[in-house]
């Protein structure tokens, strides 16, 4: 178990490294952030002051390493638009962004399983037929046009949830809330909502895939024959081993989740980490996209590397084989 964690930090590492290249590389054809940082009466000098000053000038491999050891200490440098540390702009944006990804990923969670075990036992049913008929919506439509259906239907011809913003929050330290005011509440329905259909469809189609064929294995057979009620069987039995699967891709969609909250917080208006770096692209904020990709690499691979722990410890044939090849 150990070594196998030692090995997997090491990849993650190593895929760290390689997504701030690639990041820091794609933002120097984004154009030159100076054009817009400076006026229109602007000199030469001017100019050649600011990019020494931000170390425009420097080599790429200079300015990539710079970035790398900063980004280690917790330093993501000053953005370009806002003359402020990234990481203080960042932490101000966190709480919305991490509050409407912990809200879509727990009803996706939730409400995926549920569905999807309910569709495996009751598959011929209509009902069930109904539900996977009506969850093509979530896999087909994209994120942005469910968002404006939403809003349309319950905003502007119901009038019962707000279209845009986070409504008002309440600060507890350094932590700003929505989940103790009645407008926060209200106005966080529908980006969860639009955020989580697609992960919830996703989950709810796989864990139903995997319950039908688990549901045909000979210990399930084994299990009715010896008589043991259908409920144990399909929550005890079958379920245990449905989830070993699901798990991995689980884990994965609650980064996506986060990774995709940019399309929602963009037409909700949504103030988080999403729509933060939309409008540093519209700036050519180099600071802030590069500090916003390493921040989601770092998320996804944190949660890969404990999904691929887990997996390892739910599975015992993960353990046989790992044990088979030291032998």
């Amino acid at each position: 178990m150990f070594a196998y964690a030692i090995r997997r930090i090491i990849q993650s590492i190593v895929v760290l490294l390689v997504v701030g290249l690639v990041a820091f590389a794609m933002f120097r054809f984004m154009g030159d952030p100076i054009d817009n940082m400076v006026g229109q009466e602007r000199s030469t000098v001017d100019i050649e002051r600011l990019r020494g000053e931000l170390g425009l000038n420097d080599p790429f491999v200079v300015q990539y390493f710079n970035f790398l050891n900063n980004a280690a200490r917790g330093n993501f440098g000053i953005s370009y638009q806002q003359s402020r540390p990234v990481f203080d702009i960042l932490l101000e944006r966190a709480p919305a962004t991490l509050e409407l990804a912990g809200v879509s990923g727990l009803l996706a969670i939730l409400i995926g399983i549920v569905l999807g075990v309910f569709t495996a036992i009751r598959r011929d049913g209509l009902a069930a037929n109904t539900i996977m008929v009506v969850s093509l919506i979530g896999v087909s439509l994209p994120t942005f046009l469910i968002g404006v259906l939403l809003i349309y239907l319950f905003s502007v011809e119901l009038d019962l949830l707000p279209s845009f913003g986070r409504g008002e929050v309440v600060k507890i330290g350094g932590w700003s809330t929505g989940f103790l005011t009645v407008s926060g509440l209200k106005a966080l329905v529908l980006p969860a909502i639009t955020l989580g259909l697609y992960q919830m469809t996703l989950i709810m189609r796989l864990v139903r895939s995997e319950m039908l064929e688990v549901l045909r294995q000979d210990y399930v057979r084994f299990a009715r024959a010896r008589g043991l009620p259908e409920k144990l069987i399909y929550f005890r039995h079958a379920l245990k081993n449905t989830l070993i699967p699901v798990l991995t891709v689980t884990g994965l969609q609650l980064g996506s989740i986060i990774a995709f909250a940019i399309v929602t917080e963009t037409v909700f208006q949504w103030p988080g980490i999403g729509l933060l770096f939309v409008n540093a692209i519209q700036f050519v904020d180099i600071p802030v996209m590069a500090a916003y990709l390493m921040m989601i690499s770092v998320l996804f691979v944190c949660i890969n590397l404990v999904v691929d722990l887990l997996y390892f410890a739910v599975d015992p044939r993960l353990r046989d084989d790992n044990a088979a090849v030291k032998i």
